[in-house]
């Protein structure tokens, strides 16, 4: 069964980038690639992505090994980005996620769907009932201000936690979204 996954990190005070879009307090984290919840078991998993402007114009520039996925992806934006010359599966979208959901899980041919980001997508996704679960690594680091984690109402139930060296990694199931 397809499940969608919000699967991030954040900082302790709540915000998954700065307010110019960086990521630079998680990348000098410390994290073990084999430990609980880890990204190459999640990847693994997902068959279809999703993800906004600013995630997607933040990998662009900044990825190390420039685009890696190889699944779909779907990037939900109202701005224009140049068409991608390398092949890759990426579709830019300003339809509703209801629509657009049903073309991943289909696409993500029962794997899941990963959520990359930002928050208010994941939101959005929660809206509508199309998200199952979210997935936080918690960073030890508070930034003041950025991209919220979820700027929703929305109802979990915590499902896992684990420590996998610097960060606190707990699995949420979502009860449900208040609109």
């Amino acid at each position: 069964m397809t499940r969608t996954t919000y699967y991030t990190a954040t900082t302790l005070d709540g915000f998954i980038a700065t307010p110019e879009h960086s990521l630079d307090w998680l990348l000098t984290r410390d994290i073990d690639n084999t430990g609980p919840m880890n990204y190459d078991e999640f990847i693994a998993k997902v068959g279809a992505i999703a993800m906004g402007a600013s995630t997607y114009a933040w990998v662009e520039e900044h990825a190390p090994g420039g685009w890696e996925y190889t699944m779909p992806a779907w990037v939900f934006t109202h701005r224009d980005f140049p068409p991608r010359s390398d092949g890759a599966d990426v579709t830019f979208t300003s339809d509703d996620v209801r629509q657009v959901h049903a073309r991943m899980a289909a696409a993500a041919a029962g794997k899941d769907i990963w959520i990359v980001g930002g928050g208010d997508l994941a939101g959005q996704f929660a809206d509508h009932g199309l998200l199952d679960e979210m997935i936080v690594s918690y960073a030890p680091v508070t930034i003041g201000a950025g991209a919220p984690l979820l700027p929703r109402h929305v109802e979990f139930r915590l499902e896992e936690l684990a420590r996998n060296r610097e960060f606190a990694c707990a699995r949420f199931t979502v009860v449900h979204a208040v609109s």
